[in-house]
């Protein structure tokens, strides 16, 4: 609980009709979930705006309203504050209410295309199992030492962020580390908050049908950088041709990582195959159950930034050596005849090229690739035939199916995958457009020692079909396809 007084500092406000002098219990951004004597902030977002709710959160016991517009009926007894931008107020007026968490945490931020919750985690279950009581933000779960919570974005929205990290300092956590998103970069969901370090892994084409441009996407992803105060690490990968756009306005400290180029951090890769990677990292032998040359460039980065925050080298390479890759991030089912499954969450053209070639490079020459793909509907659809393309140059077989259709037809978005491939690439190409029969047809193609990758969903449990969200697991559903060949072949 606050005086609404005390929490408007640096909102950005214009005028104030009514008295502030009074008691704020919650902050909301939805309308629907509005309790007595909250404060109720309209935002205008991608597909509402929160001002045409104002009416009814005062019904549901808005006390106070935040909007760019002033109403033109204000209820009698609220009060309305008008700031320049709702969005930045939210962020600051929710880390005034709950005390300014992230200044009273070491809050780290991971983001780039990919990589970021292999980064995330594993950073959150290195610190946990060197002692530290950490903290955890992703796109998978969200965790306050050992206690899980659902994930409903990569980045939540400010109240929520600040709820968390206030939570997390309340469990008396060290450290958190936390996935952000281009997207909650440029919607400031990260306004006033206080990073002590931050990571870039890569930037690679993904989110377009959001950010439109690539100049856009690279504009939102440095804006975390750009926000780190001279106290504060920046992490950047030197093999990405991107990364010194990165930091170029930082005031943080700049330290890199890489495998080709000068780094800080070098790592040079020993041996890789399908039961792990063996790589030497700044001197340090490191036995890892991760596979793939781009696991490799995760963990430089998550060694580096264990060190810098104070770590001894040879404690972090051991903690690293004991770490497992999160769910649905190159996750290995084993079927029979040697018949290994590859479930990754691979969704873009860069990672989807990433895993099948570490695939292609670690299997032997009689192994077939088997890949079941699909892109997301009412998502960036300039990515899709490039998908398409990736997918039949590096895999043997490639069935192409449903990823999240949302609102558009499954149908026509597999006809654009297939879009720009030549009829030869077309004979490598069977189109199934009902998942879980996709993942059944590719165990069943499969022969002695194949592997099969499906990509796309990884860790998600549940596929969006309309406006609906069905049960849909990949790693249960190709464990049944084993299962149920298994049988037939007995």
């Amino acid at each position: 609980m606050k005086l609404l007084k005390d929490i408007l500092q640096r909102a950005g406000t214009i005028d104030i009709i009514g008295s502030t002098d009074i008691e704020i219990h919650m902050l909301y951004l939805d309308s629907r979930e509005v309790s007595a004597q909250s404060l109720y902030i309209a935002v205008n977002g991608n597909t509402s705006d929160g001002h045409d709710y104002i009416q009814q959160a005062v019904h549901e016991g808005a006390v106070a309203i935040i909007c760019e517009i002033m109403p033109d009926q204000l209820a009698s007894g609220i009060t309305y504050i008008q700031v320049k931008n709702s969005r930045i107020a939210t962020g600051h007026i929710a880390s005034n209410f709950f005390d300014h968490p992230s200044s009273r945490i070491k809050l780290i931020g991971i983001t780039g295309t990919n990589g970021k919750t292999t980064i995330a985690t594993c950073l959150y279950d290195l610190f946990m199992r060197m002692g530290y009581s950490c903290g955890l933000i992703s796109t998978v779960r969200n965790k306050i030492n050992q206690d899980i919570l659902p994930a409903t974005h990569t980045t939540p929205d400010a109240i929520s962020l600040n709820h968390l990290l206030h939570q997390m300092v309340e469990k008396k956590c060290t450290y958190c580390f936390m996935e952000v998103s281009s997207h909650a970069l440029d919607q400031n969901r990260t306004e006033g908050i206080e990073f002590r370090g931050a990571i870039f892994s890569n930037i690679t084409h993904d989110h377009l049908d959001y950010h439109i441009t690539f100049d856009n996407y690279i504009a939102a992803k440095k804006k975390l950088f750009d926000s780190l105060n001279p106290q504060a690490f920046s992490l950047i990968n030197a093999d990405d041709r991107n990364a010194q756009v990165m930091v170029q306005n930082t005031k943080a400290h700049v330290y890199s990582y890489g495998l080709s180029s000068a780094a800080d951090f070098k790592a040079r890769i020993i041996e890789d195959s399908i039961h792990g990677l063996h790589i030497n990292m700044d001197g340090q032998d490191i036995y890892t159950h991760f596979v793939g040359r781009f696991n490799a460039y995760n963990l430089s980065a998550i060694y580096a930034a264990g060190v810098i925050l104070g770590n001894e080298k040879q404690e972090t390479a051991i903690g690293i050596s004991a770490l497992n890759p999160p769910d649905g991030r190159f996750q290995l089912i084993r079927g029979s005849k040697g018949i290994t499954a590859v479930v990754d969450y691979a969704h873009t053209p860069d990672a989807l090229e990433n895993v099948l070639r570490t695939i292609r490079n670690i299997v032997k020459n009689q192994q077939k690739i088997i890949v079941v793909i699909g892109c997301g509907g009412n998502r960036d659809k300039t990515k899709r035939p490039i998908m398409g393309k990736v997918a039949v140059k590096y895999a043997d077989k490639s069935l192409f199916t449903s990823d999240n259709p949302r609102n558009e037809d499954p149908a026509a978005i597999i006809d654009n995958m297939k879009k720009d491939l030549l009829p030869e690439d077309l004979l490598k190409v069977i189109t199934v457009v009902d998942r879980r029969e996709a993942i059944l047809n590719a165990a069943s193609l499969a022969e002695e020692n194949d592997v099969i990758l499906i990509a796309g969903k990884g860790h998600e449990k549940y596929q969006v079909i309309n406006d609906k969200k069905f049960d849909f697991d990949d790693v249960k559903e190709i464990q049944n396809a084993f299962a149920l060949i298994k049988e037939k072949r007995k």
